[in-house]
């Protein structure tokens, strides 16, 4: 997953830049950004502070994590119900 040139602190000071009622494409123009990004980046950080941000990245690194295991357990009872399944 590509990595964003934007820390959590920044994206945080853009987001409360437009509530205080900065127009969005002036913001997306100072800041070098598409209005995409930045009502992405509203969608899923608006309302947060900076300790529910930190909080959420740990979520995902932690879920992604997990998925891996499921996957990596799921492939392993594969290959042993296919190795049962042949008659020796």
């Amino acid at each position: 997953m590509k990595k964003s040139k934007y820390s959590d602190s920044q994206i945080l000071a853009i987001l409360k830049q437009a509530e205080s009622g900065v127009k969005v494409p002036d913001l997306c123009r100072e800041h070098g950004m598409s209005a995409a990004t930045f009502y992405k980046w509203r969608a899923k950080y608006g309302g947060m502070d900076a300790s529910l941000m930190a909080r959420l990245k740990e979520l995902e690194a932690e879920n992604r994590r997990l998925k891996k295991m499921y996957a990596e357990e799921r492939l392993k009872a594969e290959i042993v119900s296919e190795a049962l399944e042949k008659k020796w």
